[in-house]
């Protein structure tokens, strides 16, 4: 049986969507991160870099989001193009989200919403990259009808997992100057998989308040 461990946040539910979509059982494991338990020496056995999600499997550890993405995809042979043309395809996007968008949407939601002070040199370097990935993922997609071409991916997932929360770092507009973006995340929104991976946060009782607590839980190298 996998144990997944799981907060409701964005990378998070980019594995947990897969998970769902290969309908595999799974135990559900809770880590509060508003409550530090990333930092328990538990589960920082399970994930040295003290982040979820991580998931373990018959004695096989993996952790980072996009790295589930791969190991789940290759042992069940699915969401991945058979084609070389298209593997090599869905992968530059897959590392694309995840060196890229990702990690920029990280630092502009920090910038904008949680920073102790605005620095105004932050907010914009974040935001205007995370825009800048944005259009470009917007023509990709003019041109095709997913990240890989005509076949839906992980790569797909992994660029729902951020993009349906675009609107926390965009603002009212969400994604709206990136219809074909927006395409997509709509409709991987309303797969049925995709909605029990949503509903998996009604299952665990979390800590919601963003309190000093949370902030030196999330931020420790800043206080």
């Amino acid at each position: 049986m996998i144990q997944f461990y799981f907060h409701p946040s964005p990378n998070p539910l980019k594995a947990a969507l897969l998970l769902e979509e290969l309908e595999v059982p799974y135990d559900l494991i809770a880590v509060d991160t508003f409550k530090g338990e990333q930092h328990l020496p538990t589960f920082v056995k399970v994930n040295p870099n003290a982040k979820v999600p991580a998931l373990v499997e018959d004695g096989v550890t993996v952790f980072d989001s996009h790295a589930i993405l791969l190991h789940l995809a290759e042992k069940h042979a699915r969401f991945l193009p058979g084609a070389p043309a298209a593997r090599a395809e869905m992968l530059s996007w897959l590392m694309f989200v995840a060196t890229g968008l990702s990690p920029f949407s990280g630092q502009a939601v920090h910038f904008q919403h949680h920073a102790p002070e605005p620095l105004p040199y932050a907010r914009n370097r974040y935001l205007k990259e995370v825009e800048r990935h944005y259009r470009i993922l917007d023509a990709r997609l003019a041109q095709t009808k997913y990240l890989a071409g005509d076949e839906y991916s992980i790569a797909d997932m992994a660029l729902w997992g951020w993009a349906n929360f675009a609107g926390y770092i965009l603002g009212e507009k969400g994604l709206s100057d990136y219809p074909n973006v927006k395409r997509v995340v709509e409709e991987v929104g309303a797969r049925p998989a995709a909605a029990r991976a949503m509903a998996l946060k009604e299952k665990l009782t979390l800590k919601a308040d963003f309190d000093e607590e949370t902030r030196r839980a999330l931020f420790p190298q800043n206080i």
